[in-house]
């Protein structure tokens, strides 16, 4: 029997997740794409019934936010119908399923931390998809939804890897949006977060994010500093960079329930980042 199942491993957080169960000398497996289809009901039974877990952790996304714009319909099965699947394969063979949603389920237009049981309003395809996924994962007797938010980890794109190779390919500036504003995620840190709340059977909808909030511009400027670097990081209007996808100004998660369900916080966003560049240097 396996103990851990996770969707999705060869993304950043999956294989956050994957390494730090192993870590813990948890049983633990995982699949993506290239073998499995999340959008084959079929698939997903024979997968979790071969497996029999006692949790599977669901990381598998459609998160290229703009292209959702286009292709809201394949998003939603990925985002959203799949995660019905798990859920109904989950109740049948009485697995926890623990699913990772976003703060995009959100209108972005709130003026304090958002709490797990604020009204939801998403303004993109990829939000809306989100929100299906979301609601499909309620469908398991025994499930944990946990929104996060600004991701970034080992071994893929995202948005420090961006501005380090804007850096090193010898830009002259960096401008970058300054009126957005959220919670930079280590996915070590949400992988070590989700494995602990599977420890305290936590059930229902939590918010996990490293402690504290910031700008793009003040996260850009921090992983300047960090690099050593001079170069100027110049404060930008969301107008500056016309995408799809409309992205919320406000985004910010209370974790106040994760606090309470874990006796402690998530670590600071400017703790996490230096943790990651220390180890991306290093490597």
């Amino acid at each position: 029997m396996t103990e851990i199942l996770i969707t999705g491993n060869h993304g950043q957080l999956g294989k956050a997740t994957q390494r730090l169960a192993t870590a813990r000398g948890i049983s633990v497996s995982g699949s993506d794409i290239d073998t499995l289809d999340i959008t084959d009901a079929g698939q997903v039974e024979d997968w979790i019934g071969l497996h029999k877990p006692r949790t599977l952790i669901n990381c598998a996304a459609f998160t290229a936010v703009d292209d959702c714009e286009e292709h809201e319909v394949e998003a939603e099965a990925i985002n959203g119908t799949a995660v019905g699947h798990l859920a109904d394969s989950c109740r049948r063979h009485g697995a926890r399923l623990i699913h990772v949603s976003t703060d995009y389920v959100f209108d972005g237009m709130g003026s304090r931390p958002y709490r797990e049981s604020d009204e939801i309003g998403p303004t993109s395809a990829y939000g809306r998809t989100k929100l299906v996924g979301e609601q499909m994962a309620a469908k398991a007797p025994n499930h944990l939804i946990v929104r996060t938010a600004w991701l970034y980890g080992f071994g893929g794109r995202n948005f420090v890897e961006a501005i380090r190779r804007q850096i090193e390919g010898g830009t002259e500036d960096l401008r970058v949006v300054a009126d957005q504003h959220g919670c930079p995620t280590f996915c070590d840190d949400l992988a070590t977060a989700m494995l602990d709340l599977a420890e305290k059977d936590a059930c229902g909808i939590v918010h996990a994010v490293n402690a504290g909030n910031t700008t793009w511009h003040g996260f850009a400027s921090e992983i300047t500093r960090l690099l050593g670097s001079s170069i100027p990081v110049l404060p930008v209007g969301t107008e500056a960079f016309p995408r799809p996808a409309p992205r919320p100004a406000y985004s910010v998660l209370d974790t106040t329930r994760l606090q309470t369900i874990l006796s402690r916080p998530m670590p600071t966003w400017q703790g996490a980042l230096a943790r990651y560049m220390d180890n991306t240097c290093a490597g």
